[in-house]
């Protein structure tokens, strides 16, 4: 399965849960562009994903019950290697945290493990765009969001935050406005959604960025 079809799978298995629809599809967004990025580059689909695989399941309990089984079945239990520096971004996530349930640790897993990803982090989330990143960011890190008021670019904000918190000085400037640098922390972060461009491929008769084959996830919802 192409990412944009692992997404609407997973849209489809959440009609049976109480969550958030806006959660459900922050969830399938990552999900979804995250085993298409394990696909291409070889690597096992929860190690892109940052999550074991009970916490994974765990996650599908929550917000698509219906795909629960059928993950199980197909997902093997490999545990992703946690870093230094993730684990500071983690830690950082949850002391601004505005929740402290279940699905908030899954979410705080995700993030930490995508903002390793090489692009802006709003895209390597699979989200449509920067304004849903920052919803995302004010629903579940308030606090967080409350201090990032000047609109940092989110990966350059989580890493300041993180060297901030352990001493170190990321940036000589006193002033950000006085910076030869400002448009890389600040500005527009252009581009295409990662689940976007791979519909477009599709429906251009193109390879999509990444396929998913039917070891790692099902061929249709069950």
């Amino acid at each position: 399965m192409a990412a944009e079809e692992v997404y609407d799978w997973l849209i489809a298995s959440s009609t049976a849960s109480a969550g958030d629809p806006f959660d459900a599809h922050v969830a399938a967004s990552i999900v979804a562009v995250a085993f298409a990025e394990a696909e291409e580059d070889g690597r096992h689909c929860l190690e892109a994903l940052g999550l074991e695989k009970s916490a994974f399941l765990d996650l599908a309990r929550i917000l698509f019950p219906n795909a629960v089984d059928t993950l199980d079945r197909r997902i093997d239990g490999r545990s992703p290697t946690v870093e230094a520096e993730e684990q500071s971004i983690r830690d950082i996530l949850g002391i601004y945290s505005s929740d402290a349930g279940r699905l908030q640790t899954h979410f705080i897993a995700m993030i930490a493990r995508r903002c390793q990803s090489p692009h802006h982090l709003w895209q390597d989330l699979g989200l449509r765009d920067r304004a849903e990143l920052r919803e995302l960011m004010t629903r579940r890190f308030a606090p967080l969001a409350l201090k990032n008021r000047q609109d940092m670019k989110w990966k350059k904000f989580l890493y300041r935050m993180v060297c901030g918190s352990e001493g170190f000085t990321l940036c000589a400037a006193p002033v950000c406005s006085d910076c030869d640098e400002f448009h890389v922390c600040f500005g527009a972060e252009d581009g295409e959604s990662r689940l976007a461009r791979n519909r477009n491929a599709a429906a251009n008769g193109n390879a999509p960025l990444g396929q998913i084959h039917g070891a790692a996830l099902p061929e249709a919802a069950e």
